[in-house]
């Protein structure tokens, strides 16, 4: 019964055009032992178009890169807390950031922009894009430091996704050739905001 109206509710707050999406309160019990999400870690490239609920929405936000603890702590290591990395969630309804302090989706754009999340077949496939993007302005330090902070704090995040869906039965895969002039734009990125690292999210064909 839970499960059915949380569909009910994905169905008509993704239809909403131009506007947040408030998400559930994440679920931070449960879930399968660490050691068998170790195990079952693994990267996937055939998905179905079945849509995640809004609560595994929120749950996998939140483990990639909630916060866990007082002063906006984060799931994932940060060097230094610059917390740079911002998380782009791209839907069927839309483009959205995740803002992990009100623990929604801001509305970025109403256009479906997940094929562009990478260049394989699949990926138009998977209900959910999640993309990784450095504000290099948020780090101190020279540029080719900054960039290599960034790519070590999103790899954390990237495994934090992984072992979210070994552990809650769903298929990821992590990519780093996408084209960043083609995306940018459409996540309205500015000069210093660097695309990272994407993953694809669903249920396996």
């Amino acid at each position: 019964m839970k499960i059915f109206f949380l569909s009910i509710a994905l169905f008509f707050t993704f239809n909403l055009s131009a506007q947040h999406i408030e998400l559930p309160q994440p679920e931070k019990t449960g879930g399968m032992p660490l050691m068998e999400a170790l195990n079952n870690r693994r990267t996937v490239r055939s998905f179905q178009s079945k849509d995640l609920t809004l609560q595994q929405l929120s749950n996998l936000l939140w483990a990639a890169w909630g916060i866990n603890r007082e002063g906006g702590k984060r799931t994932a290591p940060s060097a230094r807390n610059f917390q740079e990395t911002d998380l782009y969630v791209l839907l069927k309804n839309g483009v959205y950031l995740y803002e992990a302090s009100k623990n929604q989706l801001v509305f970025v754009s109403d256009k479906d922009e997940r094929e562009y999340a990478g260049s394989q077949n699949f990926i138009k496939d998977a209900p959910v894009q999640l993309v990784l993007v450095a504000d290099l302005d948020r780090i101190s330090g020279g540029s080719s430091g900054k960039l290599n902070t960034a790519y070590i704090d999103a790899g954390y995040i990237s495994q934090n996704i992984y072992l979210w869906c070994a552990s809650e039965g769903l298929g990821t895969g992590a990519r780093a050739m996408i084209n960043q002039e083609e995306l940018g734009p459409k996540l309205k990125l500015n000069s210093n905001q660097k695309i990272i690292i994407a993953h694809s999210v669903g249920y396996e064909k």
